[in-house]
């Protein structure tokens, strides 16, 4: 019998890439119901209308069904793939316009920015998840939702949900080392640790031998020749590591606020061009393939990600995928429910983690500090506190100073005051609980 597979927030254009990698993994995945749920019907027509062109164009007998109802959706799911984005791109916006203000970077997924999306995003996400407990206890929520590893860390403190969060991003660089190294992907293997969005490439192996050295080299041969490098070549030197993009927000912080206070535009705006043209292309009947442009939208290997991720989970292959998952005892250092990004070997019950050597002391402050602003944010999205949310904000590395933190709290609770319901209360202070 077939699965049933649920997507939560169809109406995204990164949909037409999840099912290019369902066309591509079809023997694979029997689907028998997918179902594409959203909230805006005419983003769901659309989408889902370019979703089905190209399951039809590839001779896949499946009908996609559409649905404004997420219990609908959640119905007996198997896997429950979740991308959605409260608020919509006028709150990435605010995300990324109101830090700059404080000297801090505006990023939708890291430090002041990622602090008011989780916000706004746990309780939506929690919802979901109790629903999933009642309407498909045995199915899987596959997250995609930013920020994923701390949305994810807050489905498994705050429900029964069976999660796994997941993230394209350690796929890109295994792809990126391999085009450095100028092997096949497939050969390419990583002692990959961290965070969601800081995560570090410790080791590299190609065909079980080890590469680490020349990757290295490759890597800092090829921020020398670039004009404009995402890092200083002398970073990754001191490091002895590769660092995931997001990582540069923080070493290289000043000049990526300087960057984006002088930039013509916000990535929002951009992406919001290239969603209109995105959206006017799928619903184009003559639409038949997701487009070139979609590859400027971000998300690069999204479908690879996860489809391969479904498949072994059916198969029950043993194979090793990058996921966020519980900590447990993974990495000494981090509490054992902080969600961490690590290589984890895949079965039919789920990902364990692989045996993974101790955090190296040049970065681990940095990723406990991360993690304990990430563990009070998904405290304060739940109670509603704001004493909570202001220790987020004190806790995060990026945040440099007590008045920063409370100007810019102040100015997310204005300004995202519709998605953060929770916070309604007056704000208590320190000398009152005493």
């Amino acid at each position: 019998m077939g699965l049933k597979i649920a997507v939560i927030g169809a109406g995204s254009t990164y949909t037409p890439e999840l099912i290019d990698g369902f066309i591509r993994y079809q023997n694979r995945i029997p689907i028998d119901t997918l179902v594409f749920m959203d909230i805006f019907r005419w983003r769901l027509d659309t989408v889902g209308g370019m979703a089905q062109r190209m399951l039809d164009r590839a001779g896949y007998p499946l009908q996609i069904q559409l649905t404004t109802n997420r219990s609908e959706a959640l119905d007996g799911a198997d896997f429950v793939i979740t991308q959605i984005r409260v608020g919509g791109m006028a709150t990435r916006q605010a995300d990324e316009t109101i830090p700059p203000r404080y000297g801090v970077i505006g990023q939708e997924t890291v430090g002041p920015g990622g602090i008011a999306k989780a916000l706004r995003t746990i309780p939506v996400m929690l919802d979901i998840a109790h629903e999933m407990e009642q309407r498909s206890p045995q199915g899987w929520l596959i997250n995609f939702t930013n920020p994923a590893g701390l949305i994810s860390e807050a489905l498994w403190r705050h429900s029964r949900v069976k999660t796994l969060g997941l993230c394209n991003l350690p796929t890109n660089m295994r792809m990126e080392i391999a085009a450095a190294l100028n092997v096949p992907p497939d050969t390419v293997t990583l002692d990959y640790f961290g965070l969601n969005h800081l995560g570090f490439v410790r080791g590299v192996w190609v065909n079980g031998e080890d590469y680490t050295t020349p990757a290295l080299e490759a890597t800092i041969d090829s921020l020398r020749r670039d004009h404009n490098p995402v890092f200083s070549p002398e970073l990754i030197t001191a490091l002895g590591l590769i660092p995931s993009y997001y990582l540069t927000y923080f070493y290289h912080h000043d000049r990526m606020v300087a960057e984006q206070r002088q930039a013509p535009q916000t990535r929002t705006e951009r992406v919001r061009e290239i969603e209109k043209e995105l959206l006017k292309l799928y619903a184009d009947p003559q639409q038949v393939e997701k487009p070139a442009l979609l590859s400027e939208r971000g998300g690069a290997h999204y479908s690879t990600a996860a489809v391969s991720l479904i498949a072994d989970m059916i198969e029950n292959t043993g194979a090793t995928h990058i996921v966020n998952i519980m900590n447990q005892m993974t990495l000494p250092g981090l509490p054992p429910e902080a969600a961490v990004e690590v290589p984890c070997r895949i079965t039919a019950e789920g990902a364990f983690p692989l045996p993974a050597a101790p955090i190296p002391p040049q970065v681990i402050g940095l990723i406990q500090a991360v993690k304990a602003s990430e563990m009070l944010t998904i405290e304060a999205a739940v109670t509603g506190d704001k004493r909570t949310a202001l220790q987020a904000l004190l806790a995060h590395p990026l945040v440099p100073s007590f008045s920063t933190a409370q100007s810019l709290l102040a100015t997310v609770l204005a300004e995202h005051r519709d998605y953060l319901p929770q916070f309604e209360a007056e704000f208590v202070t320190l000398e009152e609980t005493q």
